[in-house]
């Protein structure tokens, strides 16, 4: 069985500053881009609450979109300030772990 933490240990940009990386209780690193976490949003305007399904366009998300400001909410969840004016969205840490797209969690 395969131990897998939904608690960081870790936030902060990569070294080159061109991602978020996360480092988990586990020892696992996810790294995400910023246009896939803003994409992402599972805010009330950006996922339709009962169907789940997506409102925003790719499209409307530009490519060079990053984060302004990066604040936790409890103990459970980050939330962004994006460059595109958008702040609603909050990520929690299950939600952050679900979406790692590394090999390793992609098998799993």
């Amino acid at each position: 069985m395969t131990f897998k933490s939904n608690t960081p240990l870790k936030i902060g940009p990569t070294e080159d500053g061109l991602a978020l990386e996360i480092l988990w209780e586990d020892d696992h690193q996810s790294v995400f881009l910023p246009r896939d976490l803003r994409l992402a949003c599972p805010c009330a305007g950006c996922v339709d609450e009962f169907t789940g399904k997506k409102l925003i366009a790719e499209s409307s998300i530009t490519k060079g979109v990053y984060p302004l400001e990066i604040e936790y909410v409890g103990n459970y969840a980050i939330q962004f300030s994006w460059s595109d004016r958008h702040d609603t969205g909050i990520y929690s840490f299950d939600l952050l772990r679900a979406m790692c797209s590394c090999d390793i969690c992609s098998s799993s």
